[in-house]
């Protein structure tokens, strides 16, 4: 029988009365969600390339290169749901919940590569402008934006997912990327100005970094340990000190095990050993209530006893 799924392993990972109710496994994900839009993504991408080199328009080209980006970066994104399902195991005892962060952050560095390049050929284009196929950059833009909303729609469902929340922002790019080649198309068409097309694509890059920032900071928070947005620190202190029996609180620590998951450890002074039990239930109960904190895990000392180690 492997180590991984050995009767001791799933002894030492259960949840009895009184521990934390959620599982280090990621549930209720459905991969579908991702596995639809890769499919979308991926097909059209390879159409939009066409398109853009038939048409030299660097507008529908820079749009196929966002989306064979994000093709790539819905595969990774299924990947590591398909990995946070996983139970824990020997050598991972916290579940693979966090490979969804590790995505979200691996699709934002990538993100960023792409609008560098796009930046550097619209640079490329106000100095030599280039012939564009406005007809052409308009059917396959108008194409590829029904696409991309089809894909934003079917990704929102899972908006509470950093991880499918990395993977929109790249979709919600590619969005603006076909609204931008359509506007480009539409201009060069009726006016001749080909300017139009590395204008609009500056333009985009630029909304795409702010989106792709904030998630390169949202999944960065949780790789490394951060205090969980919504909970404050020094009031969690202050709450654990304010419950009875309570003397003092110190190594206290908070952090989000995945998206989600916040785990609190500690220890914590109190006047008697005998009065843990019932001032540990009512710590639980508060950290629950005031401050969603499941996974708590807190190690009592007595005045008694810490006279004794010093």
């Amino acid at each position: 029988m492997s180590r991984k799924h050995s009767p001791r392993a799933a002894e030492l990972h259960a949840h009895r009365a009184g521990d934390a109710h959620h599982h280090h496994a990621i549930e209720g994900r459905d991969p579908r969600v991702l596995g639809v839009a890769f499919a979308l993504t991926l097909g059209f991408a390879a159409i939009e390339a066409g398109a853009g080199f038939l048409a030299n328009s660097l507008a529908l080209i820079a749009d196929a290169g966002h989306m064979v980006t994000d093709s790539m970066a819905l595969a990774l994104a299924l990947l590591a749901q398909m990995l946070a399902r996983r139970p824990p195991s020997p050598k991972h005892s916290f579940g693979f919940g966090r490979s969804e962060a590790l995505a979200a952050f691996v699709n934002g560095l990538a993100m960023l590569a792409v609008i560098g390049w796009i930046v550097y050929e619209a640079v490329q284009r106000f100095v030599a402008p280039a012939e564009v196929r406005g007809v052409m950059v308009l059917v396959v833009a108008a194409i590829g934006l029904g696409i991309n909303l089809v894909v934003a729609w079917v990704l929102s469902h899972d908006r509470e997912n950093i991880n499918t929340r990395a993977a929109l922002v790249h979709v919600m790019g590619d969005l603006l990327g076909s609204v931008a080649a359509l506007a480009a198309g539409a201009v060069i068409y009726l006016t001749g100005w080909m300017t139009i097309d590395p204008l609009l694509s500056l333009l985009v890059s630029l909304l795409i970094l702010r989106s792709t920032v904030a998630v390169l900071r949202d999944s960065y928070h949780v790789l490394m340990e951060g205090v969980p947005h919504h909970i404050d620190y020094l009031q969690v202190g202050a709450d654990i000190r304010a419950v009875p029996g309570v003397l003092s609180v110190h190594d206290l620590h908070v952090w989000e095990m995945a998206a989600g998951q916040p785990a609190l450890i500690g220890h914590v002074e109190v006047r008697g050993i005998d009065e843990w039990p019932q001032v540990l239930g009512s710590i639980k109960a508060m950290l629950l209530e005031r401050h969603g904190i499941d996974h708590v895990t807190l190690q009592p000392e007595s005045s008694s006893m810490l006279k004794e180690v010093h």
